[in-house]
């Protein structure tokens, strides 16, 4: 039986992948050089592209397996096969030495997970994760997500667990006022016995606040995907999704 949706049909492209019909090719030709197209036991009954493109539209809906198997004309079990494999080939690469005119700027997001081994109850009052997200404030591409850590941990100590401090080596780091201690770049805040901030600290944390909002406008691009809202994966399912969205969001922004 065939499927309702295939990469064959440009109109299914855009809205799950978020790419043009161009930059979904690319893609493509990505996962198949990282293997994509190796084949370990049955072969696969969808082409590259269609799988892809399952994986693509599992994340951005939410929808069960069970649910969008029948819509690419394939069993459950078979599109478990296709998530296991290609979710990892989609995953955003490690960060390169930043150029020496790069700025940084780290924030951590909160994701609804069901593992409750990656989570902890925080402050939106659910089990979520927090994953740390590093953005380069210029162009606005994700540089890293770190490993998954409990939703109550806070950003300094999450900016060094999650590992993302490795990929800020030799780069300034703007972030917000919960990462004091860290050597980032943070807002003034009032010191013990001062009762407001000097108009001068008021002006520079105006302009720090200005220099942060890329950060939430990425953030809130990548929330776009409903996975990140209520995510039922386990083990590194959420990691490899947040890897993989990233990796879509930045070739969405390389026009």
């Amino acid at each position: 039986m065939g499927g309702v949706i295939s990469a064959d049909d440009p109109k299914w492209i855009e809205p799950f992948s978020g790419l043009t019909g161009a930059q979904f090719t690319m893609l493509v030709a990505l996962v198949r050089r990282r293997g994509g197209d190796v084949q370990h036991g049955r072969p696969w009954r969808l082409p590259l592209a269609d799988r892809v493109l399952l994986v693509a539209t599992y994340w951005r809906t939410n929808l069960t397996l069970r649910q969008v198997a029948p819509l690419f004309g394939i069993s459950k079990s078979a599109a478990d096969r296709v998530l296991d494999h290609l979710a990892p080939l989609l995953a955003l690469s490690p960060a390169r030495r930043p150029r020496k005119d790069t700025v940084y700027i780290v924030d951590g997001t909160l994701v609804p997970t069901w593992d409750r081994s990656i989570a902890a109850s925080s402050k939106n009052y659910r089990h979520s994760t927090n994953l740390q997200v590093v953005i380069d404030a210029n162009s606005r591409l994700v540089v890293a997500i770190g490993l998954p850590l409990p939703g109550s941990r806070n950003g300094c100590r999450a900016f060094t667990e999650s590992g993302v401090d490795r990929a800020c080596c030799g780069a300034p780091v703007i972030a917000d006022g919960g990462y004091q201690g860290t050597g980032l770049l943070i807002p003034h805040r009032r010191r013990r016995g001062q009762k407001e901030l000097s108009p001068q600290q008021e002006a520079e944390n105006a302009v720090h606040r200005q220099a942060r909002a890329p950060e939430e406008h990425v953030l809130s691009r990548l929330k776009n995907w409903k996975i990140l809202r209520d995510c039922r994966l386990k083990g590194n399912g959420v990691h490899q999704a947040m890897l993989g969205i990233a990796r879509l969001h930045n070739l969405a922004l390389n026009q």
